[in-house]
Order: structure tokens, then sequence, then C-alpha cells
């Protein structure tokens, strides 16, 4: 167990329904930390998601309804969580200007994931000042919580690493008050996508958490598999296949047997197929159901949101009093 005290930060951009690389990738780590011992804050990060397309912030109130039903129905608990909408907390805003201060541009074009970032979004003569400070704010996000333990996926680590200079800059030059956080992976690497891609709603690729029986039986069946097992009795090569990968994550105690089968071709792809709609049938009937019930009283979710955002702001404010007079300004007279 960690020290008394301890905090997590975590967060996500508001795209709407989620799908299962969201669940194996971040949620199913979030709902295990809740009994680790921390104290863990969720974030809708709403105005991250402008980064890339500030143009479409009509859509954002629901698709960050739609992003906490599926964490409250995947088992996010509000008693042991606070959940809350990054731009209701402008104290996010306030730090980040004052971190903006404390890092060069050099410094931010430097960092790989921006890279990524503007190359998969095709945007390298329209990156915009969001963007290239995209780090600064992430950075802000988690310090202004003092978090300790941030979980990411391994394409987001150089943003920690950005956010602990950035809290050693501060520290060293205005006193310590800043934790230096660090990032924690999740066990399970990235679920591939129906076409063996990265899993992505622009593609088109993905199983949505909230998918009814009838639509994952459809998805799976026009998975791509080996494509050298053309036929039933073809040799198979199960470490290339979407399809095994699946059966990895959610049905991991028939691998051996289906790994043997797929190889001998023994195991068709049309049987392998049922067997994981199957497993993961099962496997997501819980979470469908919590969410029916959810979304049958959408006001319960809203106020889940509303006392997170509160809960949220009064922690922000405490931090912000200390940022303010450790750099000299005084308490903020405003609140």
């Amino acid at each position: 167990m960690p020290p008394e005290g301890k905090r997590i930060l975590s967060g996500m951009q508001p795209t709407g329904r989620l799908h299962l690389g969201n669940l194996v990738g971040a949620l199913e780590n979030w709902v295990e930390l809740q009994n680790s011992g921390y104290e863990n804050f969720h974030m809708v990060a709403d105005w991250h998601s402008l980064t890339i397309d500030y143009k479409s912030s009509d859509n954002l109130e629901d698709a960050s309804f739609q992003v906490v039903t599926d964490w409250l129905a995947a088992g996010i608990d509000p008693e042991k969580s606070v959940i809350f909408t990054q731009s209701q907390i402008k104290e996010h805003a306030e730090l980040n200007l004052l971190f903006s201060m404390l890092i060069t541009v050099p410094r931010l074009e430097r960092n790989p994931t921006l890279k990524d970032r503007v190359r998969d979004a095709d945007i390298d003569e329209n990156l915009s000042f969001g963007h290239l400070g995209y780090p600064v704010l992430q950075a802000a996000d988690i310090l202004i919580y003092r978090a300790n333990l941030v979980p990411v996926g391994e394409d987001q680590l150089p943003h920690i690493e950005i956010t602990r200079e950035i809290a050693r800059k501060f520290n060293s030059t205005y006193g310590e008050l800043f934790p230096i956080p660090e990032g924690k992976l999740t066990k399970f690497g990235r679920l591939p996508g129906l076409d063996n891609k990265k899993m992505s709603k622009t593609l088109g690729n993905t199983i949505l958490m909230s998918d009814d029986s009838e639509t994952l039986a459809i998805k799976i069946k026009g998975m791509i598999t080996d494509p050298e097992k053309i036929y039933r009795n073809s040799l198979g090569h199960p470490d290339i296949c979407p399809v095994f990968a699946y059966h990895n994550k959610f049905n991991e105690s028939e691998v051996p047997e289906i790994r043997a089968g797929c190889e001998s071709g023994a195991l068709g792809c049309a049987d392998c197929k049922q067997n994981l709609t199957s497993k993961l049938n099962d496997y997501l009937d819980p979470i469908r159901e919590k969410r029916a019930e959810l979304e049958s009283k959408p006001d319960s979710v809203r106020d889940i949101i509303n006392e997170g955002n509160i809960k949220a702001k009064k922690e922000v404010s405490e931090t912000m009093s200390l940022v303010y007079e450790a750099m000299k300004f005084g308490k903020p007279s405003i609140s």
C-alpha cells in the first residue's frame, strides 16, 4: 500500500462512446487502481480535444457524457474516484500559463509524441500554439492535483517526462511544492483494430464497449485474420492474427488450445471467431447492463460529474494558493 495522500491523475479526451482499446488500455487499469490506496482523479480532457479539431466543440458536452457513462459502466466508482470535466476547472488554464514560462519552444518541438501527432493528423503546416503546448497543459492537469502517478500508454511517456521537467524547474526556482510524478504503463498492450491496424474511430475499425451482441458478431465475423490461412486446414500463424490477440486478452485459458489448433490447421477461422464472439459477449454483458441502467437515469450521471467538479475545484484552489504564495504573488483574492 502506498503512503496516505498519494494521488493518481488520469484522463481521456471526450470522443463519445469508448471502444475496447480504451477499456483494455486504460479503464481496466483505472478500476484496479481504485483499490490501491491512492486518491484517484479522472478528468474528461475536453480542452485537449481542441488541439486537433478546434471547430468541433458543439458535440463536446454529449461526447463527455458518453465517456463518463462508459467509465461508470466499466467500474469507476464515484465514491472512490473524483470524476470531473477539465473545462469546468479554470485553474488548469491558469497554471498552464505559469508553466509555459518554464519551458522553451525548442524543447516542445523535440517532443517525439508531438511529431507523431502532427504526422498522423497531417497538420505540419498548420500546427497551432495550443497543440505545440499540449504537454504544458497536460503538466498543469497533473500537477495541479499534486499527483504522484499517471496511468498512460507508452506513447504518452514523453509528455510525462516534460511534466517532470516542469515540476523540477518550478521546485528549484520557487521552492518545493510539486511531487515528481511517475508514469504507469498498463499491463496489457494495445488491442488491434478489426483491420489489424491501430484501433481508431477515425479508421472505423473499432468494437465499442456498448455494441450489442448482434453488432459484435457482425464485426468479429468481418475481422481480418492470418492472410496465409485461406482454407480451414491451412496452417495458421496466430501471432499475426488480430483474432488471436483478442483471445489472449478475453479468453486466456483457451489460448494454448487455440494456438495449437490454428498452427496445425485443425481450427478454422470461422469457428475461432464464433468462440471469440461468445467470450466477448460474456465479458461485456455486465458492462452493457450497467450502461443501460445509467442511460435510463442520465441526471444521475450529470450529478456525478457536477459533484466531481466541486471536489476538483476545492483541490485546485488549494494548489493555486500555494503556487501564488511560492511565486510571491500573494494568495488569490478572487475565487
